[in-house]
């Protein structure tokens, strides 16, 4: 089992990229040998061996399907053997490999890209190593934390200061939560802090860092959400919404109703995801009519909304909205509303135990 380490030291350790044997130990499996190889490997329903998996980025060929179950839960020595591949590719080629990677990671939970994410970590390109932040996204070990720390103000890149401060922000809850460390935790939270309070900080990072410290109770957070909400920044604005609906207090259901109604779609969609955290009973009727709207982003928040919110009339709505999908065909849809029914109807059984439970505890009347 590999465990948590350093993998700067490790990743940037010079036998990676000079051992003079890498080109050969491709070489040596290329050819129909392999493919005999990985041909009784798919069989066995296995992976497709190092060996492939390294012929195959060498060849730069990222649309072979077999790179990505290849790239899975690699070791750091496989990584070590795969950096010169990796490093020889075009630029654009390593950033739609680690966009990929994202997609595959968030859609299939069989595969583990963490030791490829923290090589592209150290990528030379911004947009591979913002994307290798999102790769990994179940990584919650607080070396990476800290290595996010210093990316959130250290990186020159804008779009990697706020990817870092993006994925602090699950630290920061995991913190809040007593899940984590909370000695950690406050690093992360000071990393926040520090970049929504510097002026001269790009608005797509600052806004960032609001969505961030969002996700925890430090005193802050308030004061924060109404300045952005009420600065002339639009995005400020939208991630003040988002940030409205992190905090889960329901002092902020005015605004969050308010932006239903919003003519920017990217408020609305921020209002209809805050409007579900917040269990806004009140935001049903807008979210009904988005849920049937032609826009599928925000169709699909809307139906998360309804179900994080559940009742009779959102179940009603998604019922009807399911029924529609089936005779439409989209497979798709049909799951996303099932999902948000279930929640729905978990909601209202937790709501129906409290109530039986109150009345169980009442005093008998005489």
């Amino acid at each position: 089992m590999t465990h948590p380490h350093d993998w700067d030291d490790e990743l940037e350790d010079g036998d990676l990229a000079d051992d003079e044997n890498d080109g050969l130990a491709v070489s040596r499996y290329t050819g129909e040998l392999v493919d005999d190889e990985d041909d009784e490997r798919e069989s066995r329903g296995e992976k497709p061996s190092l060996e492939t998996t390294m012929s195959i980025l060498k060849s730069a060929d990222i649309t072979d399907a077999r790179l990505y179950y290849g790239l899975s839960d690699l070791s750091i020595d496989e990584v070590r053997q795969l950096k010169p591949m990796w490093e020889a590719l075009p630029d654009e080629a390593r950033r739609r490999l680690t966009r990929e990677l994202v997609e595959l990671s968030e859609a299939n939970f069989d595969l583990t890209y963490n030791a490829l994410g923290r090589l592209a970590l150290l990528d030379d390109d911004a947009e591979v190593r913002a994307a290798a932040i999102e790769v990994l996204w179940e990584d919650d070990t607080p070396d990476l934390m800290n290595q996010l720390v210093e990316m959130s103000h250290g990186d020159e890149a804008p779009v990697v200061r706020a990817a870092a401060l993006s994925a602090l922000g699950r630290f920061i809850l995991l913190g809040e939560l007593e899940e984590f460390p909370e000695t950690e935790a406050v690093k992360a939270q000071d990393a926040a802090i520090s970049a929504l309070s510097n002026p001269d900080e790009e608005v797509e990072v600052r806004r960032r860092a609001l969505e961030a410290i969002a996700n925890c109770s430090h005193e802050i957070v308030d004061s924060a959400i109404e300045e952005a909400y009420e600065s002339h920044e639009r995005l400020m604005n939208i991630s003040a919404v988002f940030a409205m609906g992190r905090t889960c207090d329901e002092k902020w259901s005015e605004q969050v109703m308010r932006e239903l109604d919003s003519a920017d779609p990217e408020m609305r969609y921020e209002a209809a995801r805050a409007a579900g955290e917040l269990m806004l009973i009140d935001a049903v009727p807008a979210l009904s009519r988005m849920a049937f709207e032609n826009d599928r982003e925000l169709q699909d928040t809307a139906i998360w909304a309804l179900g994080e919110i559940g009742g009779k009339e959102a179940s009603r709505v998604l019922n009807t909205l399911a029924e529609n999908a089936r005779q439409d065909g989209d497979d798709d849809l049909v799951e996303a509303i099932e999902d948000a029914i279930a929640n729905a109807s978990l909601g209202m059984r937790d709501l129906y135990m409290m109530n039986f439970e109150d009345e169980d505890e009442s005093p008998p009347k005489y």
